[in-house]
């Protein structure tokens, strides 16, 4: 929209408050303000959102891979045909043998139910998401035979143990005897402690190398699944079909989606709903904008009239009002956006200061999955915020804009 020399200085004086009109301002700066808060509040949620969803994904799928080839029974005895099935099947990246058995963790009178995960020692040293959350001690230490594991951060302080104390599992799977099933009573020692992010599994997992796994389960050479990353998780479906049709009668396929599927869908319809609830905040700031403008164009009808008698056409003046409300819903949206992108960046913070001076824990990570408050803005989501605060500013300037530019310069100064 092409403004001329004139138009641009009109426009930009009635941007600014004339004399009489303090309050025609007041209402322009709040329908800004309100822009601002809108495309604030849009962008902090959706990264949040996002960001938890990403967070999830990543350390999920960090620890159990985009699917699992799983033992009937929870027992794998040919794991190593499947996994150069696996292997030769394209799209698989790699095929990981793994154990997971829940038991129980005693030390020092505390109980507590577990999950025990066996890996062989590569992989625990390679998992990105183990090795490079390790709060203390060292995944070197973690050798076959060697008795040591490592445990999470939140089960360490459950019970109450650290590096170089023992914890002792207790296995269900024990000998048989003519008086029954002996529970193994089996002590580790502790020689690392992690902290990946995910409370339920920072409180749950004891990680040890794959043989003392098959050990303290009596698995002999077996294993509970192989579990399986792809190139593309998206298509994880379509790249295991081949694999899930060869091992069918031996093995059940599980993917990343079928295992999290009503925790990822929860946040996908939740991820919607916000976003619809929140762009209720921009379209009540259009209204703003829209009356200011009507309002503007009552105070200045006599203006208008003497333009149009000095020869401003009808297209100018929807021009110079047009102008008028994209430049509040224009400044409004960059404002939204630095504070926005402010909060997000100070969003730890910020949470703390609410829990002080409110008393009340707002990040649970027993509730929330996650340690630390996530986000993660996606540029094409933020655009569409961005063009929908611009086009809501645009569509509510259309009817104050029309209605200057309809002003009859002889009906309102016939009695002036």
């Amino acid at each position: 929209m092409l403004l001329s020399r004139y138009e641009r200085m009109i426009a930009r004086r009635y941007l600014l408050p004339g004399k009489g009109e303090g309050f025609i301002f007041l209402v322009a700066a709040f329908s800004l303000g309100a822009v601002m808060l809108g495309v604030a509040a849009l962008t902090i949620v959706m990264s949040v959102m996002n960001g938890f969803r990403a967070e999830l994904f990543d350390k999920i799928v960090g620890l159990n891979g985009h699917a699992v080839v799983q033992g009937y029974g929870g027992r794998l005895d040919d794991w190593r045909e499947i996994a150069a099935l696996a292997a030769r099947t394209p799209g698989i990246t790699s095929a990981t043998p793994l154990i997971e058995q829940p038991l129980m963790a005693s030390s020092s009178g505390r109980v507590e139910g577990v999950l025990a995960r066996g890996m062989r020692v590569p992989d625990i040293r390679n998992n990105a998401v183990i090795k490079d959350n390790v709060l203390s001690g060292s995944l070197a230490a973690l050798t076959p035979g060697s008795g040591n594991v490592a445990i999470g951060a939140r089960l360490a302080e459950t019970l109450g143990v650290g590096v170089g104390q023992e914890i002792t599992l207790l296995s269900p799977q024990g000998q048989t005897t003519p008086f029954g099933t002996v529970p193994r009573i089996v002590p580790y020692r502790v020689a690392a402690v992690f902290e990946v992010g995910v409370y339920d599994y920072d409180k749950a997992f004891v990680v040890m190398p794959l043989e003392d796994a098959q050990t303290l389960l009596l698995l002999g050479d077996a294993v509970g699944m192989v579990e399986i990353e792809t190139a593309d998780a998206d298509r994880v479906g379509e790249i295991l079909a081949p694999l899930e049709a060869q091992v069918g009668g031996q093995a059940a396929v599980a993917d990343w989606r079928s295992m999290n599927a009503t925790l990822f869908e929860a946040l996908e319809v939740e991820r919607i709903a916000m976003f619809v609830v929140l762009s209720i905040i921009i379209l009540v700031a259009a209204f703003n904008i829209c009356s200011s403008l009507i309002m503007l164009v009552r105070a200045k009808r006599r203006d208008i009239a003497i333009l149009r008698t000095m020869g401003a056409t009808r297209r100018g003046l929807v021009r110079i009002f047009m102008t008028v409300g994209l430049t509040i819903g224009t400044l409004g949206t960059l404002a939204g956006l630095v504070l926005g992108a402010v909060f997000l960046f100070f969003r730890e913070s910020v949470v703390r200061f609410v829990q002080l001076v409110t008393g009340q824990d707002l990040w649970d990570p027993e509730i929330r999955f996650l340690t630390e408050l996530p986000s993660r803005t996606d540029p094409v989501e933020t655009a569409a915020i961005v063009a929908m605060a611009l086009g809501l500013s645009f569509l509510f300037t259309l009817y104050p804009s029309l209605k200057a530019a309809s002003t009859d310069p002889v009906e309102v100064l016939r009695y002036e």
